[in-house]
């Protein structure tokens, strides 16, 4: 059985690891296990400063030369000293694949290990939740307060739904959903959509999740 260790941003991600991902790959011989990333003593989760992110990259990817280690982080919202982020090459003006792209390209080789295999979620967990936004249905009791969503979702695929600070998909989804706990109600939402849906709705999270079906022996 393969080992992928998942450096991941919060509470949220390592559930939709553990309750989705997971045990879809256990059975293929792949076993992911989720790592909540430290941001200070005796605190977790949260990429507030890619300083204090690298350290802990590193030290997954030497602790375990037989396994492979990657990372669920938010293109949203990364610090600014993120490896290739203040880099003029950088496409500011580029979609969400084109900057994800980008900064995965400059973590991989900061890190520069050979188990190791960047990604970043384009933009936020919550994209890959606009895949079916009827799945939250069952969460409100309003369905009309999903329309804003719905038309977000038929102008632009998931992974691509994000025109500003206040228009990133977890501010619509709380907009819609004032309710919305997000390590509750994610992970739920998610296994609800289930990983085919969602992975044909997003690109780049697909790729991500083939680049971990290579590794398995």
């Amino acid at each position: 059985m393969s080992r992928v260790y998942l450096l991941v941003e919060g509470q949220t991600e390592e559930a939709f690891v553990t309750e989705l991902l997971a045990p879809h790959y256990e059975r293929q011989g792949l076993y992911l296990i989720p790592i909540l990333v430290r941001t200070s003593p005796g605190h977790k989760g949260g990429v507030v400063s890619y300083a204090k992110i690298k350290p802990q990259i590193e030290k997954l990817c030497k602790q375990d030369a037989g396994a492979h280690v990657s990372t669920l982080f938010d293109l949203y919202a990364l610090p600014g000293d993120f490896p290739g982020k203040a880099e003029p090459a950088y496409p500011r003006n580029g979609n969400g694949h084109m900057k994800a792209g980008f900064l995965e390209a400059a973590l991989g080789k900061d890190i520069g290990a050979t188990n190791f295999i960047p990604n970043l979620l384009v933009h936020e967990f919550e994209a890959l939740l606009l895949t079916q936004v009827d799945a939250f249905a069952a969460w409100t009791d309003n369905d009309r307060m999903l329309e804003p969503l719905r038309s977000a979702r038929s102008a632009a695929p998931p992974e691509e739904i994000n025109d500003g600070p206040q228009s990133a998909p977890s501010k619509r989804v709380l907009a819609a959903m004032p309710g919305y706990q997000k390590t509750i109600h994610g992970p739920l939402i998610a296994c609800d959509i289930g990983l085919d849906a969602i992975r044909a709705a997003c690109p780049h999270f697909d790729a991500w999740l083939k680049r971990l079906e290579s590794v398995a022996l």
